[in-house]
This record gives C-alpha cells, structure tokens and sequence, in this order.
C-alpha cells in the first residue's frame, strides 16, 4: 500500500486520490483518469459503458438491474496550474504533507471521485441487497465549454429512456466541516454580448461623429441599478453585472466607432431567460441605440427541495460530522444544471472548497476519509 508522510500508509481514498492527481488531465483531457475508475467500478461489477463525444471522454457506470436509480456524478478534467513555479510542490505530484493532500484536484474534484469509488467498494462489500441501481456519469468537460460532457451524456441516456432518479455531484461544497454547506440548487447564468454602433469622428468635431459610448451610459446604468426581483426562499435575487467593457483606438483625440460591452445574468427562478432578454433589449430600443446583442444560456436554474435526497444528505452529514448543513444554492455553474432539468433530484457535496482553482490547491486527507462515510451512507439510506 503506498505510504505517505512520515512513513504512514495511506487510506484507500486517499490511495486513489493520489493515482488520479498524478494524471496531468488539463480539460479536456482525461489523461487515462476515467480508465482507472472504470477499473475499479467494473470490478464490483459495475457495466463499463465509455461514451467520447468529439474530443471528450465520458464514462457511463452502471449496477442493478431494477429500481430507482442513484448516480455519482462529476469530472476528472482540472484546470490549467498557472505558475508551476510559484508552487511549493509540483502541482501533480499528489504530496502528502501537514494532513493535506496536495495536487491540482485534489478539492475539485478527483478527491471526491476517489471517495465516491471507496464508498461503493465498502457499501457493495457489506452484502446488502440493493433496492435499486447505482450509476457514474463522469466527464472531462467540466472546466472548459462543457458542449461534449455531461450534457451529451444525458442526451444518449434519455434517448435510450434511461431514468435517473436522485444524483449527488461531488463538486467541493464544504467549508471548515465536511458538509456544512450542500448546495441544492443553482442559479441560472446567462451572457449578452452588446454592441453598440456608433460613428468615429475627431473630439473636436462631435458633430459630425456619434459617440456609442455616451449613448450607451444611461441604459447601461438604467440596467446596473434595476431591482430585477426579489428572489425567493430558495434563491437571492437576481444580479445584473458588467463584466467587460471597451471601446475607443487608444487615441485620446478619437470619438470611437463602437462599443462593447459583456455582461451577465445570474438569476432565479423568478425570471426566464426569454424574460430578461426581452427586458434588457427593450431598455436599449427605448434609448434609441444601433445596436447588435448576441445571448448564451449556460443554464437555467434548478432546486431540489426537501425531499428522500435532501433528507437522506441531511441525516447522513449530521451522523459523519456531526453538523447540520446549510442548503445554499448560491455559487457559480456546475454539471448539476444538464441533469437536474430531467426531473432528477440533486445535491452537490465534496470537500472543502478553500483552495480551488488556486495555486497550491490542496484538502484535508481527513475530510476525503469522512466524505466515504459520508457517499456510503447516502446510499444506503436511499438504497438498502
């Protein structure tokens, strides 16, 4: 068994963890990540079902033939190290130091892909008979445009009528504890990329020129400081930001021809994104602005209430850690919004997310031995 720090063996997930930090797999690459779990998964006799969708590979696992079905679900794909230099220790060399794992993903998200393998292994290896099936739905898309990822994957299960009934995506939710925060839900996102016509002309000559960006400030300002709701229980309200903003040659003598301007959405479950659309271009027609507007929807906005998931996450979560967890919705995009629009009820739990996507990203080793008590657990209450 390989060791760690001061000559201590490692835990299996721990074991793993390692195994899989090692893998350079920079989205989209697995780098053989989804190999070394579909070793382990078809050892307990999981069906290994790879599905690669233009230049990315997924993993599709499943167990059981009957019953609802719960899937694990998340991505071995990490994100660009930045600066190897300004490490303290290779960003892949999966260290052990001070009760930290170190590595990039080692939080996001390849200690939680260990665990939720560990949990099984322990949970099939206690003989119970399952009522129900167990699936893994497993990416490398996730950190980059997530087009040929979990997305497609869903699209080949439903095409085949595939039923997901509850899925817990182990994205790094907690913070000091293990599940102190679980999120339940997330807000929706989505980006307009403005532009506004105008006419370059000389400063001294204003007259014969149009400046986009004076036209542009009013509205702008009218959609910044808009209340666009109030939220609801389970969401904030939704939040308008300018994100970029340019115009202008560089030439401080230059009245530009354009500008433009990127901004986004984060919203609930108050608000469509047909609503917002038609808001905002109805703002900038009522200023009179030439203009071209381009919309991206990276996800509408989905929540799990309270249900057999939530309660089982709860109960679970209190007996490992001995906390009761804040059900957040807040945070950025996850996988979570190609799968929970089906009907699925979902959770996202993993580590702490303190370091992720940071120079030494790293996690307490005993926190990925308790997040397999705590995906065992989850199971069981849901399937035994």
């Amino acid at each position: 068994m390989p060791t760690t720090e001061a000559g201590a063996q490692d835990s299996a997930v721990v074991a793993f963890a390692r195994e899989l930090i090692r893998r350079p797999s920079v989205t989209p690459e697995d780098a053989g990540c989804q190999r070394l779990l579909a070793e382990r998964l078809s050892a307990l006799g999981f069906v290994i079902e790879p599905m690669r969708f233009g230049e990315v590979d997924n993993l599709w696992a499943h167990f059981g033939d009957s019953g609802p079905m719960l899937v694990f679900a998340g991505h071995t794909d990490v994100v660009p190290t930045g600066d190897v230099e300004a490490w303290s220790r290779s960003p892949f060399s999966a260290e052990v130091a001070d009760g930290m794992l170190h590595g990039r993903g080692a939080a996001d998200m390849k200690g939680s892909l260990a665990a939720m393998v560990v949990a099984m292994e322990t949970l099939l290896a206690e003989g119970h008979a399952l009522q129900g099936r167990i699936g893994f739905l497993i990416t490398s898309d996730e950190e980059g445009p997530a087009r040929d990822g979990t997305v497609r994957v869903m699209e080949a299960l439903l095409a085949r009528g595939e039923k997901i009934h509850w899925c817990v995506v182990g994205e790094p939710s907690s913070g000091a504890v293990l599940g102190d925060l679980v999120r339940v839900g997330r807000r929706g996102s989505l980006n307009g990329h403005l532009k506004v016509r105008g006419i370059q002309g000389h400063v001294a000559y204003p007259h014969l020129a149009r400046n986009p960006v004076h036209q542009a400030l009013a509205p702008l300002h009218e959609l910044a400081s808009r209340q666009w709701d109030e939220g609801n229980a389970f969401f904030p309200p939704t939040s308008f930001q300018i994100a970029n903003i340019h115009a202008g040659t560089g030439a401080s003598n230059v009245i530009p021809g354009h500008l433009d301007v990127m901004f986004n959405f984060r919203f609930c479950t108050e608000q469509t994104a047909a609503s917002l659309q038609g808001d905002v271009e109805a703002v900038l027609d009522a200023a009179g602005l030439d203009y071209a507007l381009e919309w991206q929807l990276s996800g509408q906005p989905f929540v799990t209430e309270r249900g057999r998931l939530v309660e089982a996450v709860c109960a679970t979560i209190e007996e490992v850690s001995n906390v009761t967890p804040e059900l957040s919705t807040g945070g950025g995009t996850s996988d979570g919004r190609f799968i929970a629009p089906h009907g699925v009820e979902l959770v996202e739990l993993g580590p702490c997310n303190a370091t992720i996507h940071q120079i030494d990203e790293c996690v307490p080793v005993a926190q990925l031995d308790l997040l397999v008590e705590a995906y065992a657990g989850i199971a069981r209450r849901l399937l035994t």
